[in-house]
């Protein structure tokens, strides 16, 4: 039943992702400016900690919501592409995991990135995944 919720609560999230719509649109799959030393906190209001993504080179860091994660990145600013890789993280347990494991799925999913301005989309293709605003 447990994994049928969550099946159900991941589809949910997905889905309110919808695909893109106005000027990111033409931006998917397009050059776009590097991401190497920036910071970035999920602009989505969540239940606990606000996932962070920290990008540092070829290595990527920060908080799924509950406990830290790492890994590597592969970002081509030529083509746009994105992809995350050898992911792991710290193991505490939380009250709400499900928000850890959308943001960790997602953020294995993601292979294609837009940034404007202060604000970072991750998509899946032309799926629209994780919107991040600009930390400090």
């Amino acid at each position: 039943m447990k994994n049928i919720f969550l099946s159900i609560c991941t589809a949910a999230v997905l889905a309110s992702c919808g695909t893109m719509t106005g000027s990111s649109a033409s931006k998917v799959g397009k050059a776009q400016p590097p991401l190497t030393g920036t910071k970035w906190a999920l602009a989505d209001n969540v239940k606990g900690k606000i996932p962070t993504l920290n990008i540092e080179g070829e290595k990527i860091s920060g908080n799924a919501g509950c406990n830290n994660y790492f890994g590597t990145t592969k970002v081509d600013p030529s083509t746009g592409n994105f992809s995350a890789g050898q992911m792991g993280s710290t193991k505490m347990a939380c009250d709400n995991m499900s928000v850890e494991k959308n943001f960790m799925d997602m953020m294995a999913k993601a292979n294609k990135y837009v940034l404007t301005g202060s604000v970072l989309e991750l998509y899946q293709d032309n799926l629209l995944l994780l919107k991040f605003n600009r930390a400090e």
